[in-house]
């Protein structure tokens, strides 16, 4: 099995470029059902996540091909299927986002329950309410999903919290419903900006996306587009912890600043000096980082939950102690009891860890134990003294492209060795 070592100690001094966004592409990918067309992705991530759903769109019939090391050739004219195997929606949870697109192009769906990271319940609930609001019919017995849609109609959905699945699945079903379709409450997140931004290419009409209100013209005929996938704020959040952690400057080639503000004013109250451009961010950390006031997850645009286990890292040598609060998911402290095999000092109470900075980290042999985990105790191998090892990095496959690659470009001492 693949595994990483990190030898701790050295100070980043480098620039990478960030790659385009997962929660960004995964959703696009699904959008590409509705185009009957050829859709040019460039700049998408060669992920696990993304192979995932090139396996789906494989399986339903269409045609995906590499051009190139970030060009994604997607042809759905071929579709000729409605339903996805258990095995393709087991290997990640946002696979739930294909049955809006594939019940707005084929009027019927047929899928299992998703899986993905084992981060506690994040049941599809708010998916399938809308979905029924819309005018589908849905059966779930059995964990199985089968779904009738013959003929959507747009209406107003209001959702009880702004889910971004439910958003976006919402919004690609719209598109293939009557009339028009207006989502109250919704998600505010750039990447649903950018699924907006997407269809528009396509001949969508929607407005509203990165507010809480989308609106939706649906029954239009999509074609396909040429479309750049947006920069990857998580791991651009990743690689600035990275390099608060093990100090040093470092420019992010790409990263818009804009998408991050939450974790860069943390950073900053930290000790961090950060400046952006349109070229990018950079950042510099010369001294030892301070505590800061409490981290508490929220929705965008408050402090991402993708974000809150490489902070935390950051945190681990900190002068003081540091509050965090888990907001939106009840299992995202396993990544706890690794970081404590390193020396680190935390304490978890229900959804709140309270970090308390150490003098120094120490190399142990560490196992990642979801995405943004495994990334964590790669920002903490870098302050830490001596050699570790992270492995079960296939997490990592799952939300980086490169991420030994890039730490290493940003001047870590990373190797990943493939057993």
């Amino acid at each position: 099995m693949s595994h990483l070592t990190i030898r701790g100690g050295s100070r980043l001094r480098g620039e990478a470029g960030i790659q385009g966004a997962k929660n960004s592409v995964l959703p696009i990918l699904a959008a590409t059902l509705l185009t009957a067309d050829q859709v040019e992705l460039r700049g998408c991530p060669r992920l696990r996540d993304v192979d995932a759903s090139i396996h789906i769109l494989r399986d339903l019939g269409c045609r995906a091909r590499w051009e190139g090391e970030n060009t994604l050739l997607v042809d759905t004219r071929a579709l000729d299927g409605c339903a996805v195997s258990e095995r393709l929606m087991r290997e990640m949870r946002s696979s739930a986002i294909f049955l809006g697109a594939i019940l707005a192009r084929c009027g019927q769906a047929e899928l299992s329950y998703p899986g993905g990271c084992e981060l506690g319940p994040r049941p599809i609930d708010l998916h399938l309410s809308g979905l029924r609001d819309l005018g589908a019919e849905i059966d779930d017995a059995g964990g199985v999903l089968h779904c009738k849609a013959p003929r959507l109609k747009g209406r107003e959905i209001v959702l009880s919290l702004p889910s971004v699945g439910a958003t976006e699945n919402l919004m690609l079903a719209a598109c293939g419903a009557g009339g028009i379709t207006t989502i109250v409450g919704a998600a505010r997140e750039p990447e649903i900006v950018d699924l907006q931004r997407f269809l528009t290419a396509c001949g969508a009409r929607i407005s509203g996306a990165g507010t809480s209100t989308v609106s939706v013209e649906g029954g239009r005929r999509l074609h396909g587009c040429t479309y750049t996938i947006m920069p990857d704020r998580i791991a651009a959040a990743t690689y600035l912890c990275a390099a608060a952690s093990a100090g040093g400057e470092i420019f992010l080639r790409g990263a818009r600043e804009e998408h991050l503000s939450t974790v860069t004013a943390v950073l900053r109250e930290a000790g961090c000096s950060i400046r952006s451009d349109e070229k990018g961010i950079a950042c510099a950390c010369r001294d030892r980082l301070t505590a800061v006031c409490p981290v508490r997850t929220a929705p965008y645009p408050g402090f991402p939950t993708d974000a809150q286990a490489i902070l935390m890292a950051a945190l681990l040598k900190s002068r003081g102690a540091t509050v965090f609060e888990e907001n939106l998911f009840a299992n995202r402290y396993r990544h706890v009891d690794e970081l404590s095999r390193m020396g680190a000092n935390i304490r978890v109470f229900g959804r709140v860890a309270v970090v308390t900075g150490v003098d120094a980290l120490h190399s142990a042999p560490v196992r990642c134990t979801d995405l943004r985990g495994g990334a964590a105790l790669c920002v903490a191998a870098l302050a830490a003294e001596g050699e570790t090892s992270v492995r079960e990095i296939g997490h990592i496959d799952r939300g980086y492209q490169d991420l030994a690659g890039d730490l290493r470009r940003l001047g870590a001492d990373i190797l990943r060795t493939e057993n």
